[in-house]
């Protein structure tokens, strides 16, 4: 089966603490004018996390790509930094250290690529769950 872009979206933001919100808003709003708005949740969470991340650790603009394929919305958060995520085990009281935790318990699968023009590119993938299929 081969994979058709059925749509595609991109935001260039700053590495501020508004941006984190910004990404929210922007997948929202794609997401609701791509009558999916079931996934809005997740979607934000993922991005926000990712949109910290690149602020907090990256400190470089980013970029947020969000595009769906067949039965795939797929996220992609792209910095200037070459250091990615990695999976840790927060301390209870730890007040962070769980945004990896959160993206693999929300998505289908996601992983770190290094990108040729320097950086790297955090990608997510979710599934677009079928209309007729209760949700949780």
């Amino acid at each position: 089966m081969s994979v058709h872009r059925i749509w595609s979206h991109k935001i260039e933001l700053t590495a501020h603490a508004c941006s984190a919100s910004q990404a929210r808003a922007f997948v929202t709003r794609h997401l609701m004018n791509h009558d999916i708005a079931d996934m809005v949740n997740d979607v934000q969470l993922v991005v926000s996390e990712l949109a910290t991340n690149a602020t907090l650790h990256a400190q470089t603009p980013f970029t947020v790509v969000l595009e769906a394929s067949n039965d795939v919305v797929f996220l992609e958060v792209r910095d200037g930094s070459q250091v990615g995520p990695h999976l840790i085990v927060a301390r209870t009281l730890e007040t962070s250290g769980r945004g990896v935790a959160i993206v693999q318990a929300l998505s289908r699968c996601w992983g770190v690529t290094a990108r040729a023009s320097g950086g790297k590119s955090v990608w997510v993938e979710f599934h677009i769950p079928d209309a007729s299929t209760p949700q949780r």
